[in-house]
């Protein structure tokens, strides 16, 4: 039996310059539903440039980016804002936690962005504190948890509102070795589970393990 792929995310010619700086120039990549691609390359190739503009946080100058049947460059700042708030998400390297909020609390906040009712809130939170193994500390601010845990609170918040894709910044960057192998697990299985996307940006050789696809962008361009 045939099965037919779902085509997620595409990207055509993609270009983007900061003033007479070209960054991107000419990105084309393809991703189905589900699927986890790490992209590498040297510092400035434009590995984050290319991140910020799948995630509508910055336009490119051509070419086309399509998501879920939207032209995302098309799309106006409130109609990009919604994206981001119900369809894709990101993780950041050093994790972006409110520090005024508790773990639960920090994954509780974009549910009450989309004014969840509290009873799916509870249920998300008790949830996804299970799948990231973190029960125990949910009532913990983030000055008093690891640099693994942190992590953990920060996955669990980008999933809160079921995205169809998750965009990572070195998600492993800010941690030791034990804590990148067990968060790569943790995001390997989550993807699996919930079916989401991930493109992940890093420079390390673990991360391109748990991934389906490995791009390379060197000055601008996918390396062939």
């Amino acid at each position: 039996m045939l099965v037919v792929q779902y085509v997620m995310l595409q990207v055509s010619d993609v270009r983007k310059s900061y003033g007479s700086n070209e960054i991107l120039r000419g990105v084309n990549l393809r991703m189905n539903e589900g699927e986890r691609i790490a992209i590498m390359g040297p510092s400035g190739s434009g590995k984050s440039t290319l991140l910020n503009c799948i995630g509508g946080i910055d336009r490119p100058n051509s070419g086309s980016i399509i998501f879920d049947n939207l032209d995302i460059s098309e799309l106006d700042e409130p109609k990009l804002c919604e994206l981001r708030r119900k369809k894709i998400s990101t993780i950041f390297q050093f994790f972006h936690l409110l520090p005024t909020l508790t773990a639960k609390e920090n994954i509780e906040f974009p549910m009450l962005l989309e004014s969840l009712d509290k009873a799916e809130r509870e249920k998300r939170m008790a949830e996804l504190l299970d799948a990231v193994k973190i029960t125990h500390r949910a009532d913990a601010f983030p000055n008093e948890l690891s640099g693994g845990e942190r992590q953990r609170v920060a996955i669990a918040r980008s999933l809160s509102m079921r995205p169809k894709l998750i965009l990572a910044d070195e998600p492993t960057g800010n941690l030791d070795s034990k804590n990148t192998e067990s968060i790569l697990e943790l995001i390997q299985r989550l993807s699996k589970e919930y079916n989401i996307g991930m493109i992940l940006v890093t420079h390390s050789n673990e991360v391109t393990k748990i991934c389906d696809q490995t791009i390379n962008i060197n000055d601008g361009l996918v390396a062939e």
